[in-house]
């Protein structure tokens, strides 16, 4: 079968570590195709083939033709793909190759217009897109949602499969934590509307020698004005700023912090909505979680698995408060621990790796006998 995929990268956590691999190790012979340079090796199983892309939206809409020949050219009997655009060109490619299509729902799409539409706008467009993405839905044989709350706009639970984000098992010394200064750690995509300047301000209320780390990127170009601010407010020997990493050696970067922050701002549907690695990761590695309390799917898992402090993550004041009452290495252990059993348990990806292969195994069953890597499975 193939991964279709117009945005992430070849070894995108969701897409290769978790669904190929998951796949791959129920006997489905993967690929996943997606916009790079020189193809890495394959990971967890996974076969990685890459595309070149123009940079940009129009760069996306330019690769359409040619990603969809190469999906109707691949033989695959399952084409999963895992963005809008990834899914127009499966559902291209099936209608010309027969082979069944997957679509793989990450965010809520009917809103990724607010912020650049006028309010009066706004609703029109979210109606115009939601449906778009209900018939995207009927034209698929299945569609899976990342997230309880992405059901609604493709047909609700009876016309989808929850395969929720939730934690892959990852090799680390979970966090030995112990009295001293704090290491805040963010983890992953960084920007305004992730809490930069709200953190910036909370660092300014704690003491000298706490320190924050950055592990990933800026995606929304504001890099040089968090540096300038961070500057401005005599900051900039407090913070280290780590680039994107592989995964197992952010995961042990992450482990030596002592609070993970998730402070994404209010406003943004996705937002609300936002079940993101750096949730699980942080629990993986037993450190407690500051998160805002109005993301009702991130507010859900922190509350039921008791590891760490829903705030109003647009006030800095908040922010800083819940760091204060994290100070107490006893806390911070019982938080972290409540956090990596659930994360191993509750919250584990296997129930999820599980409901993907059963819908698989309905779609492209492998062959009864001798039939692990068999051409059903492409």
């Amino acid at each position: 079968m193939l991964l279709l995929s117009a945005a992430h990268p070849p070894d995108d956590i969701r897409v290769v570590r978790k669904e190929g691999a998951a796949l791959a190790a129920a006997g489905w012979r993967v690929r996943h195709l997606a916009p790079g340079g020189a193809a890495p090796a394959p990971v967890a199983g996974v076969a990685l083939e890459t595309f070149p892309r123009p940079r940009g939206w129009r760069g996306r809409l330019r690769a359409l033709p040619a990603l969809t020949r190469r999906a109707a050219a691949s033989g695959a009997a399952v084409i999963h793909a895992s963005e809008p655009d990834a899914w127009l060109a499966a559902l291209l490619a099936g209608r010309r190759c027969g082979a069944r299509v997957v679509i793989d729902v990450h965010e809520h799409y009917p809103s990724r217009l607010d912020a650049r539409l006028p309010a009066p706008l706004r609703s029109l467009a979210r109606a115009g897109l939601r449906l778009l993405c209900r018939l995207a839905g009927r034209a698929a044989d299945a569609v899976v949602v990342a997230k309880d709350g992405l059901a609604a706009d493709f047909g609700g639970p009876a016309r989808t499969v929850a395969v929720r984000n939730y934690a892959a098992p990852a090799a680390v010394a979970p966090r030995r934590h112990g009295p001293g200064p704090l290491r805040l750690v963010h983890a992953g995509a960084m920007g305004r509307a992730r809490g930069w300047p709200q953190l910036l301000q909370a660092l300014t209320m704690l003491p000298a020698e706490d320190r924050l780390r950055l592990i990933g990127r800026f995606t929304d170009g504001s890099e040089p004005d968090f540096l300038a601010r961070a500057g401005a407010l005599g900051l900039a020997g407090r913070i280290e700023c780590l680039p994107w990493l592989p995964h197992p050696e952010a995961m042990a970067r992450l482990a030596e912090g002592d609070i993970a922050l998730v402070l994404f701002q209010p406003g943004e549907e996705n937002h609300r909505l936002a079940l993101p690695h750096k949730l699980f990761d942080a629990m993986q590695a037993g450190l407690p979680v500051i998160a805002p309390a109005f993301a009702e799917e991130v507010a859900a898992v922190v509350r039921e698995a008791g590891c760490g402090e829903l705030v109003d993550s647009a006030d800095p004041l908040a922010i800083a408060e819940a760091v204060q009452r994290l100070r107490d290495p006893a806390r911070r252990a019982a938080l972290g621990e409540a956090g990596r059993s659930a994360a191993a348990d509750r919250f584990g990806w296997a129930g999820e790796a599980a409901r993907l292969v059963a819908l698989y195994r309905r779609l492209a069953p492998l062959p009864a006998a001798g039939g692990a890597g068999g051409d059903t499975g492409l």
